[in-house]
């Protein structure tokens, strides 16, 4: 496809500027900098502590403390569980059997007693009733198995044999007898003494209790004693740790590390020449050795980088000695070559109107050459210097409506809407910062293409616009002979046509000077190839702030 080009008149030409002086060039040129030297590399012992290697050893240290009072306390804790366990279960256990077995021989002897007195049988219901405490109390004394609590229950087996010796020989009597009273009754004096003899026995057993009872709480004690001494010890053993640990980072790692913080920003201040070292740990010093490793680069690269600044203010005096020579060039190609091309097109032009006819046909061809030469000339031209003038002479930018835009592009070309018939229309359009003059001629560049390589069908041409995060992405789509994908590159390149002039006239800018108008904004252009319905053209611009999304 060939964009149509876009003249200017030779007014808008601006003079050449004057070469950059003397003065100037030596403001911008860089003082010499210092003389870099190499010092000898730094190198570190041969053998130093290494601070891993401490830490694993202070770590394992901690750990074997840690290990040692944590069995040390686990020991503690056993012992203060058996205690409480003691206490709490097989002692308060023992002592209400012993209370219930108590309670229940001074129910059998407080039964037989008081049946023998008055003879009245519901006076052996205690009687009764205290075998089966008595029963179920032996049993529960026999089930304990502290060791503490040894002598409680075995005296347990004395003081029922004392039991079963009173009911045999005194209270089982008494019952016949008063049921049958047949031979001399039993004397309730023996009675009492064999009872002093269970009295007795379990007086012993309450004794034991109580032993059992202090010898519980003196190991509780000591259990607990021992679970506040650990742990003492614990947390004296923590201390003394940390104030070590904090004693040894300070002196292995902390002073090592300011060292060469302070050696590193000396080094920053400028003296590049200053060998970076450090002592302590292994790390530390090889930490230091890579400093001073990156100092020696930095000092290599240093020198390498004033070297190509020499030669970038060598390049930049050629490149600015250059652009003073092509504006020159600039001027003189708009003026000074444009005055004797415009002489011969015009005096072309009145040979062609004074002979033509008069000569032979070769001659008026001949003439007709020469006039569509001088007259394409001229064209190119004006595109060259328009397109040089792009970013270069400073536009004014400022907040600029794009349907007004697209409107101007299309006052400019109403004729040529009107001779194809075509239908121009556009969607709401942004407000953006930029060059009117500039923007008006992408879009009239853009109609213009559409216009010249249309189909059969008259033509349509859509200029629309959406929001795509920072950017609006506008799309101009028109119904026309549409561009092969394969050279949606070289459509942007300047002078490069897909048609011969003779099909559709143009010098080939017109898109390149488009993408470059657009580059010069901040966006990008391109040929969307997914479109087939013709040929379908994609550029960014960046959102305004403050400017209004879109005019219905």
């Amino acid at each position: 496809m060939d964009p149509s080009s876009v003249t200017e008149s030779d007014s808008d030409t601006p003079q050449p500027e004057q070469a950059p002086s003397a003065s100037l060039a030596a403001a911008r040129k860089r003082p010499a900098g210092p003389v870099l030297t190499f010092p000898e590399e730094f190198e570190a012992p041969r053998w130093r502590p290494s601070l891993g290697r401490g830490f694993l050893v202070g770590a394992l240290v901690i750990l074997l403390i840690l290990g040692v009072a944590w069995g040390a306390g686990a020991v503690s804790l056993a012992r203060l569980s058996q205690a409480r366990s003691l206490v709490v279960n097989e002692l308060s256990i023992a002592t209400q059997a012993v209370s219930d077995l108590d309670r229940a021989l001074l129910n059998q002897e407080t039964g037989v007693r008081g049946y023998q007195l008055s003879g009245r049988v519901e006076f052996l219901g205690p009687y009764y009733r205290g075998l089966q405490d008595e029963a179920i109390a032996v049993e529960r004394l026999r089930r304990i198995s502290a060791e503490p609590l040894r002598e409680v229950r075995e005296s347990v087996n004395e003081i029922t044999a004392y039991a079963d010796t009173w009911r045999n020989e005194y209270a089982r009597p008494v019952i016949l007898w008063m049921g049958n009273p047949q031979g001399p009754e039993p004397p309730a004096t023996q009675g009492q003494l064999l009872f002093n003899e269970v009295r007795q026995a379990l007086d012993q057993q309450r004794m034991s209790l109580n032993q059992a009872r202090l010898e519980s709480e003196r190991q509780l004690n000591s259990a607990s004693s021992a679970i506040q001494w650990v742990f003492g010890w614990i947390a004296l053993g923590l201390l003394v740790v940390v104030i070590t640990a904090v004693f040894l980072v300070r002196h292995a790692v902390i002073r090592p590390l300011a060292r060469l913080a302070e050696e590193a920003r000396q080094v920053r201040a400028g003296d590049f020449q200053r060998r970076v070292t450090a002592g302590g740990p292994r790390e530390t010093v090889e930490l230091a050795r890579d400093v001073d490793a990156m100092r020696r680069r930095i000092l290599s690269e240093l020198s390498a980088l004033q070297k190509a600044h020499e030669k970038l203010d060598e390049q930049a005096r050629d490149l600015r000695r250059s652009n003073t020579e092509l504006e020159q060039f600039a001027y003189v190609a708009s003026h000074d070559l444009q005055e004797p091309l415009r002489k011969v097109a015009s005096f072309c032009q009145l040979l062609q109107r004074r002979y033509q006819g008069k000569l032979d046909e070769r001659a008026d061809q001949y003439i007709q050459f020469a006039v569509d030469g001088a007259k394409r000339m001229q064209v190119l031209i004006n595109d060259l210097l328009m397109f040089s003038r792009v970013g270069r002479l400073g536009q004014k930018h400022q907040l600029v409506n794009c349907e007004e835009l697209v409107e101007q592009a299309r006052a400019n070309l109403a004729l040529v809407e009107q001779e194809t018939s075509a239908r121009i229309t556009h969607g709401p359009l942004p407000q953006v910062w930029g060059d009117a003059s500039l923007l008006t001629m992408v879009f009239q560049n853009l109609i213009s293409n559409a216009l010249k390589f249309h189909s059969d069908q008259p033509p349509e041409v859509r200029i629309e616009a959406r929001r795509e995060d920072d950017m609006w992405l506008f799309s101009c789509t028109d119904n026309g002979i549409g561009i092969d994908p394969k050279y949606a590159d070289r459509i942007f390149v300047i002078f490069q046509r897909l048609h011969t002039r003779d099909a559709y006239p143009g010098t080939g800018i017109g898109l390149a000077l488009c993408k470059k108008v657009i580059e010069y904004h901040g966006g990008r252009m391109w040929l969307d190839t997914d479109y087939t319905g013709g040929a379908r053209f994609l550029f960014t611009l960046p959102v305004a702030e403050g400017a209004d999304t879109a005019h219905d």
